[in-house]
């Protein structure tokens, strides 16, 4: 089967761009002869998802939870150190101020 691309036509094609797997044959990505049974149900739907997918989608939305939530720790740690240093620079520049100011010489040569 030969696929041409056309101005009004969306590409990859729509089972694939809208997250279906290969195993839903549907639309221009259908790849069987018309005697051969399709390996999705009679009606059009996919056939369900296999023990492996289902346990590495699982896999992949715990891990993305756990970046999410170790970036959040992150950005929070942030905040905090850099509220720390701004303190600390607020307290050293109010030391400055408040030393003793010389006298003598060092007021007669501005």
């Amino acid at each position: 089967m030969l696929l041409s691309f056309s101005p009004g036509r969306a590409w990859p094609p729509a089972p694939l761009a809208m997250g279906r797997s290969p195993s839903c044959r549907t639309g221009p990505m259908q790849t069987e002869l018309p005697d051969e049974k399709p390996s999705a149900s009679t009606d059009g739907r996919c056939a369900p998802p296999m023990k492996g997918q289902l346990r590495r989608k699982e896999q992949r939305e715990k891990f993305t939870r756990r970046v999410v939530l170790l970036s959040q720790e992150m950005d929070a740690g942030i905040k905090t150190w850099e509220k720390k240093q701004q303190e600390k620079r607020q307290e050293e520049e109010k030391k400055r101020q408040n030393m003793l100011k010389p006298k003598g010489a060092f007021m007669k040569n501005p």
